[in-house]
């Protein structure tokens, strides 16, 4: 893809010393599109258009898109009992939790990375190694037997193990591995061919490493401080490409019927000032109108942006493979072209 880039975005991105690629338009245009930094620093490669990114919670989406697929079959409902969907026995949780408590970050459980009381997320694998971390269930040791955090619907909280166990729902009710069902229900019906939940250890070409910066210009990979495969909660690798596809595919219903889609992006819960959120994602709304919707990742090493405008009907995608940056990429973007 033809790398095109204002003035003003090129002073951006060298002021900020962007590592990452910027997609923003949609399929008939696109206003903008480059890459920055390096996806191997020790090979010296660069990113590219096709380089593929880790989103970190920029995925929570694709797990509310999969569960709302399973309510359009028929296999749940919204107002579902988690207690009636897994074999599972929480013994600290709830029994009124639903699915909508849990797609929308009020059901009140415990979280295994609270970010109200922990810094460092690098932290929660002191004890329990994060390549024993490839599947949902193996998340279920580091919050399945905590007291609830909140009662049920009274708050939003943000919960990285609500959505894991959202992402158990759908394996017991699929009978397909998490990772497989986004990948052939989701990834393959919106044509993301580079997208996937790829192992830390088993990475294909062309996907970036991400890096950790020092103050003292030294630097890591985020190899060792993350789990060894994303899940239901993040972990996901795309192209910036194949994430614009996938709003377009969502905001056209070819993943889920148009009733569906309304009630994915219906703001849920209010979060804060004029940010809502729907099922795996936030809006900002202007006089009750949804102005956009965002989607936004962070892990150590990760750093992910994504808006969509439904009145424009554009996107715009910002991967970065640094801890940092996307913002300021996103909001000189926006501020430039919308």
């Amino acid at each position: 893809m033809k790398e095109i880039i204002s003035e003003s975005m090129q002073a951006l991105k060298e002021a900020t010393g962007f590592s990452g690629t910027v997609l923003a338009g949609n399929k008939e245009e696109i206003l903008a599109a480059f890459s920055g930094g390096y996806a191997n620093r020790s090979e010296g490669s660069l990113n590219r258009a096709d380089t593929r990114f880790g989103i970190a919670s920029g995925c929570k989406l694709f797990t509310a898109t999969a569960i709302c697929q399973l309510v359009e079959k028929g296999q749940l409902s919204f107002d579902s009992k988690l207690r009636d969907c897994l074999p599972l026995e929480f013994k600290n949780f709830d029994q009124e939790i639903t699915i909508h408590h849990l797609l929308t970050h009020t059901s009140g459980i415990p979280d295994y990375f609270d970010e109200e009381t922990m810094d460092n997320f690098e932290d929660l694998w002191t004890d329990y190694p994060m390549y024993r971390v490839r599947r949902p269930q193996d998340f279920l040791p580091l919050f399945a037997e905590k007291k609830m955090k909140h009662e049920t619907g009274r708050v939003f909280h943000y919960n990285n193990g609500g959505y894991i166990v959202l992402g158990l729902v759908v394996e017991h009710v699929s009978g397909l591995a998490f990772s497989d069902y986004v990948e052939q229900f989701i990834f393959a019906k919106a044509n993301m061919k580079d997208s996937g939940y790829f192992e830390a250890d088993a990475l294909p070409e062309r996907t970036a490493a991400g890096y950790i910066d020092h103050e003292d210009g030294s630097w890591k990979t985020n190899v060792f401080s993350l789990p060894a495969k994303g899940g239901p909660d993040g972990g996901a690798y795309v192209t910036a490409t194949d994430m614009m596809k996938f709003w377009e595919s969502l905001m056209t219903f070819e993943l889920l019927s148009e009733k569906t889609t309304s009630i994915l992006l219906q703001p849920h819960v209010h979060v804060t000032n004029d940010i809502y959120y729907g099922y795996g994602l936030r809006m900002k709304l202007r006089q009750q109108d949804v102005e956009k919707y965002i989607l936004m990742g962070y892990d150590p090493g990760v750093n992910f942006r994504s808006v969509y405008y439904p009145k424009e009907k554009r996107s715009i995608v910002v991967c970065s493979n640094k801890s940092g940056g996307a913002f300021e990429i996103i909001s000189g973007i926006e501020k430039e072209i919308i």
